[in-house]
């Protein structure tokens, strides 16, 4: 007996006009199912399925793709379609990265990064994981990272018993201090917002492609710490951004401050895993220590 086809599929048919004639379930995320969908005109297409979808989430990844894809930087991957709990991308059959792929990639954040919006935040809120992500702009940087990330997540994360009083109070205390901890950072950029190895994919010709963003306008530093975090990219990306387009002073001591609002993430998503890595890039950020 043949399994009826899902009420997202049947949707995705009447917007493309298509019959779906294939339907594999692939690798690609945590907080969804993912889909390879065959059509009977032969194209194929990448599907995020998301049960338990927010109003508008699947609008705002499009819309942060399509941002990012305006800047004409590095390949992102193009929305086709979307409804309020389905989000249909080109599929993009993966090949081993080129021997230019670090070289291509860190170019191309430098210009994607050079990409100077005239806001900051964004004017819609969206979402990084399963976490809301307000956007609303504020008066500076430094109260953007500390009311629009750290502050809303430190309220979450205390309230579900994942935050001890102490690290809490600890956040407290950078918080106080961020202006000049942050010093002068720039006009703001344009932002993927969740940049670790995983949302770098290797395209058909072996170059990088950009996928799953949580864009924002606000410090670059914010996506060059957050791919240091987990790990997953070579030197010779940072090299090449480097010399694309210089870091500002003192930059490396900023590392640990733009990781504490993804291990927040992590700590809200994943629970007190996260807890010891959380509290000693704290300690890093407090100390002055890179």
């Amino acid at each position: 007996m043949t399994a009826p086809t899902p009420l997202w599929a049947r949707q995705l048919e009447e917007v493309r006009d298509d019959p779906v004639s294939g339907i594999q379930g692939v690798d690609g995320g945590d907080i969804g199912d993912s889909h390879l969908v065959e059509f009977a005109s032969g194209e194929r297409l990448f599907v995020k399925h998301y049960a338990d979808a927010s109003e508008g989430r699947c609008r705002a990844e499009a819309r942060g793709l399509a941002q990012l894809a305006q800047t004409q930087t590095l390949r992102v991957a193009t929305p086709i379609a979307w409804g309020q709990r389905w989000l249909a991308l080109e599929w993009i059959e993966q090949a081993p990265p080129a021997p230019d792929f670090a070289l291509r990639l860190g170019r191309g954040l430098a210009r994607l990064h050079a990409a100077t919006p005239d806001f900051r935040g964004l004017e819609i809120d969206n979402w990084i994981g399963q976490i809301s992500q307000p956007n609303g702009a504020t008066a500076d940087w430094p109260s953007f990272y500390a009311e629009r990330r750290i502050r809303p997540l430190q309220q979450k994360a205390g309230e579900a018993g994942l935050l001890r009083e102490s690290l809490s109070r600890d956040l407290d205390q950078a918080l106080e201090h961020l202006p000049d901890l942050i010093g002068d950072a720039g006009a703001p950029s344009l932002l993927h917002g969740d940049l670790w190895s995983g949302n770098v994919l290797s395209d058909e010709q072996g170059h990088p492609c950009l996928v799953d963003p949580a864009v924002y306008a606000g410090h670059r530093e914010v996506d060059l710490a957050m791919m240091r975090l987990f790990g997953g990219f070579p030197p010779s990306v940072f090299d090449a951004y480097h010399e694309a387009d210089p870091m500002q002073t003192g930059w490396e001591q900023r590392v640990p401050l733009y990781q504490l609002y993804p291990l927040l993430v992590h700590l809200c998503l994943f629970g007190q895993s996260y807890e010891a890595r959380l509290t000693r890039t704290l300690e890093k950020v407090l100390t002055g220590r890179a």
